[in-house]
Parts: C-alpha cells; structure tokens; sequence
C-alpha cells in the first residue's frame, strides 16, 4: 500500500532514479546471488494461506530479468529450493513443486529469455526433484544453450555441502582412473566439478538475502569466501528494484580486500 501511494506521488519514481544514478557511477557487481527467504512469513503477515506467499515470489523473477537487465548484471543465481526444504510436509511440498513447475513453463515460453539471451542452468541434486520439473528444467537449458545475454541459475534441491562433497567423490573417481593426478589438484581443479563451472565468474561478487535472516543456509560454500553479504529487511514477495539498487550500492561502497 505504501509503495503504490509513494508511487502515485511521484517518490518512488525520483527513488529508483537517485539510486539508478548513485550506483551508474561505479562499476556493478558482475554476478548477483539471491537467497529467495520470507515467502512463508509474507503470506502469514497477510493472513493468507502459506503457499500464496511462494505463489506471488515466484513471480517477482519476471521483473528480476528486467532489472538485472537494465543494471547490466551478468549472472544472476537464485537459491529457490534448498534440499533441507524437501523434508517440509508433503502438502506444502507438492503446492511448490506445482508452483515451480508452472513457472519454469512460463519461462519456456517468455519472450524476455530470447530477448535478453538467457541462459537457463538449473543447479542442484535435480534428481531428487518429480520427474516433471526434471524435464522442464532439461528443455529449458536446451532452448538457452547458446545464449550468453545473462546467464541465470536457479538452484533447486541444492545444499552447498553436498555440492563439494560431490565434486570431492568425482575428483577422487578421476585420480583412482588416472585422469587427474593427485599432486594437479588445486583450487581450479575443485572449482571445476561444481555447479557453476559453466559460469565466467562463479563466484558471487554479491549475495543478498532477504526476510531479515542473517546466514548462507549453505549457499555456494565453496562460491562465496570472498562475497559481499547483504540481508535485507524485506519479503522476498515485496522484493522490488530498489532493493536490489540499495544492495547494489552497498556492495559498491565496500572495499573488497578477497582476505588482504
């Protein structure tokens, strides 16, 4: 209610352009990664029933594409679904699967994709996933596979320990067959065997995570030792522009020293 009578007064329009102009004056951060937290805690706040919290947070994607768009913000990652979520009751689990699965339709056919040439790229342990999503996912990745605009991951089923453990038992399957030897393993190396190897920068200049929660919850481990952090005091589903334009001049106002 506030952002639409801001709005309608004209704020919100010099808001989004003073930060427009404040963070054009440096150099933005190149890949963006977003902790997606508050959809439960939004629809309680607004006595509605849970799962329409996931339901309108799945939509803020669409605009997410515009913004990072505009902002010429390479390499979005998402962190939708982590692999702790699967043990949530089975009701509420089915009512996400239905909501992704819809918005990974919608996705296939949104013009902003072809567009922007997105590069779709889903992340995760994607096998513990219903067989639908699986197959939306793989069509997805297939159609954006040679598109280099943006490059957006949605990570689904993740859990960033599980990830290196991964990457660990496939090093160790390449040593024990001779491909890769013990003493060539580096940090390249491992970096090579996990989910964003695909990317030009896997590791997030930038993670924000919203709902006010103040932790990783196990996202990107390996990926973010040297990220910016910034928690935000707002629902994933309220999520608007300039909340990523703050985040990003945060970021910018920082001195990153990578442990220096």
């Amino acid at each position: 209610m506030l952002i639409n009578l801001l709005r309608r007064i004209g704020v919100y329009k010099f808001y989004d352009n003073y930060l427009k102009n404040q963070i054009g004056k440096s150099e933005p951060p190149v890949h963006i990664a977003l902790i997606l937290d508050g959809n439960r805690r939004w629809a309680k706040s607004k006595f509605i029933p849970e799962w329409m919290g996931h339901f309108a947070g799945a939509d803020i994607v669409d605009d997410l594409l515009d913004w990072c768009a505009e902002l010429d913000i390479k390499i979005i990652t998402l962190y939708a679904l982590s692999a702790e979520n699967l043990s949530r009751p089975q009701p509420e689990l089915e009512r996400l699967f239905e909501i992704i699965s819809r918005k990974l339709s919608e996705l296939l056919d949104e013009p902003k994709i072809d567009r922007y040439r997105v590069h779709v790229k889903g992340i995760g342990n994607l096998s513990l996933l219903p067989t639908e999503i699986q197959e939306k996912i793989q069509q997805i990745e297939l159609k954006t596979k040679d598109y280099d605009g943006l490059f957006f991951n949605l990570a689904l089923a993740y859990g960033g320990r599980s990830e290196i453990l991964e990457a660990v038992k496939n090093i160790a399957s390449d040593v024990s067959d001779g491909s890769v030897g013990i003493q060539d393993i580096t940090n390249d190396t491992l970096e090579e065997y996990l989910s964003t190897s695909h990317l030009s920068s896997p590791e997030p200049d930038l993670v924000i995570r919203t709902s006010g929660e103040e932790r990783l919850s196990g996202f990107l481990l390996w990926q973010s030792a040297y990220s910016e952090l910034v928690f935000l005091d707002v629902y994933w589903p309220d999520f608007r522009k300039i909340d990523l334009m703050r985040a990003i001049r945060t970021y910018q106002n920082r001195n990153r020293r990578y442990g220096e």
